[in-house]
């Protein structure tokens, strides 16, 4: 396998993209998966809004499968779980690069590896054999030619960051030195980059009224408002700045001056409880948006004008089932069923994440949906739900994939589109869900798609209830039972092309 890696990579040395492109805007995953939609159905959502970078907390097998010649790029994690096993043996780290690495590579394109997650904050046991751990997964992608596609580092909270205003006076908790300075050494010679979760949510809300809600959004500030270095005179117009800035200051007091940074975790909860009134949707919407067009717009930070900070936002997906306060769930730029929390206000920023998909929403059968129940719900849809399934009649354009899962699909939406998205509408007594991919497939155009515009009817009428017939469906639209799978059948977006 590792010669014809060498070979692949030999013969296509542009296949993976190094770290070295423009400044570009990512999205992270989230911690919990099970709290997410299919791997598949995951991909669609990032291809349809042209996200082309995605952090991954771990190595999970089926995302990774799933991302496979998606040409997104990845970057994978170290659990903080894994660390002191890693950091302590080199043969380990290099079983962890050959399981979770080049057993993906090439067609799933892995850019980055993070070793562990704010381990100085959060994992201080670990902190010794942070930068061995580092090494290790280095040497390992070294002995697989690996090492100048795939860069290594780790992401530090911003609260390592002693007295972070004014930024020309910051410098790293001292305590940690013994530890920043082989790391950023590392991170130098490597040609990586240091990372680094920023999140002025947290500032603002620790700040006890000193930091303006306007400064934390990247809200417009009068010159007379903006918060002035006085060691460098350089105007800082929000709180994201400034604390790149004090991480670049931080690094030079420790005579590091040629070592990049990349944020790796921000954003802003759109929901909170009583004591979090300024978790909104619509500051989560400020942020994002302002955020957004400031990295891709080039603008960078006042001691790096025009050196834009590549970003991932906090996070792709709402997670429902994370413990702890309501703004804890609620970080995520799209529900479970993939529709947007708000809709960005991104003019001129180019097209990632700038599809407003509030109104691209397909109904379809859920993932390992119980087969009975799928034929149930699909003669209800027929039948009394007074759907036209006239196209899964044999040698229609619908009618293959003949098995119940694709039939009930082209169904449930079609109900789903008839009754205008109205709510509850794509449930069918919880075997179908929303998704923003269009499952309309070769001749197939599913109403709702560009394809073909579905009849928008007004009204609230739900989805059958538990005590609803599900006779009525003629048998001619019955898939042959023979020919049944358990998958449900996915359009694969057509990728447009991005200029990251």
């Amino acid at each position: 396998m590792a010669l014809a890696l060498l070979l692949f990579l030999l013969l296509f040395p542009v296949s993976l993209a190094s770290a070295d492109e423009g400044p570009f805007i990512g999205v992270n995953l989230g911690t919990d998966l099970s709290d997410m939609p299919s791997p598949t159905q995951v991909v669609a959502l990032l291809k349809a809004q042209n996200i082309r970078h995605v952090r991954l907390y771990d190595t999970d097998q089926a995302m990774l499968l799933a991302l496979a010649n998606s040409g997104i790029r990845v970057t994978v994690s170290v659990p903080n779980d894994q660390l002191l096993g890693i950091g302590q043996s080199n043969a380990t780290a290099a079983n962890w690069v050959a399981r979770n690495i080049i057993a993906h590579v090439p067609a799933t394109n892995i850019t980055a590896i993070t070793v562990g997650s704010e381990v100085l904050t959060t994992l201080q046991n670990a902190a010794p054999v942070l930068v061995s751990a580092m090494k290790f997964i280095h040497s390992a992608l070294v002995a697989s030619n690996l090492d100048s596609h795939i860069k290594v580092s780790t992401p530090h909270s911003s609260s390592i960051i002693i007295d972070s205003f004014p930024p020309s006076q910051a410098f790293f908790n001292r305590t940690w030195d013994p530890v920043m300075v082989p790391l950023l050494k590392f991170l130098q010679s490597t040609g990586s980059y240091l990372m680094l979760n920023v999140y002025p949510y947290y500032d603002y809300m620790q700040s006890n009224g000193v930091i303006p809600l306007d400064y934390a959004l990247f809200r417009p500030l009068p010159p007379n408002k903006e918060a002035v270095d006085s060691n460098t005179l350089l105007h800082y117009t929000n709180v994201f700045d400034a604390v790149v800035d004090a991480a670049y200051f931080a690094m030079s007091y420790l005579n590091f001056t040629n070592v990049p940074i990349v944020v790796t975790e921000s954003g802003w909860p759109s929901k909170g409880d009583s004591s979090e009134p300024d978790a909104t949707l619509e500051n989560a919407n400020t942020y994002n948006s302002n955020l957004i067009k400031h990295v891709l717009n080039n603008t960078g930070t006042p001691k790096h004008p025009g050196i834009a900070v590549s970003t991932y936002i906090y996070e792709l997906y709402n997670e429902d089932l994370r413990p702890g306060s309501v703004s804890e769930k609620n970080w995520g730029l799209f529900d479970a069923n993939g529709v947007p929390i708000y809709t960005l206000h991104l003019t001129g920023a180019g097209t990632v994440l700038a599809n407003d998909t509030t109104n691209q929403t397909f109904c379809v059968a859920k993932d390992g949906a119980d087969k009975k129940m799928l034929q149930a719900a699909l003669d209800w849809a027929c039948g009394p739900g007074k759907v036209d399934c006239s196209l899964l009649l044999q040698g229609q354009a619908c009618y293959e994939p003949n098995n119940v899962v694709a039939h009930a699909t082209y169904a449930f939406n079609a109900y789903y589109q008839k009754m205008g998205k109205a709510p509850g509408t794509c449930d069918f007594k919880g075997v179908a869900t929303v998704t923003t991919t269009d499952a309309s497939h070769g001749s197939c155009i599913f109403p709702g798609s560009s394809g073909r515009n579905g009849t928008s009817v007004n009204g609230t009428i739900l989805a059958p209830s538990s005590n609803s017939t599900t006779s009525g469906c003629p048998p001619q639209y019955f898939p042959d039972v023979g020919a049944i799978t358990s998958s449900v059948i996915i359009a694969i977006l057509l990728l447009a092309p991005v200029l990251l």
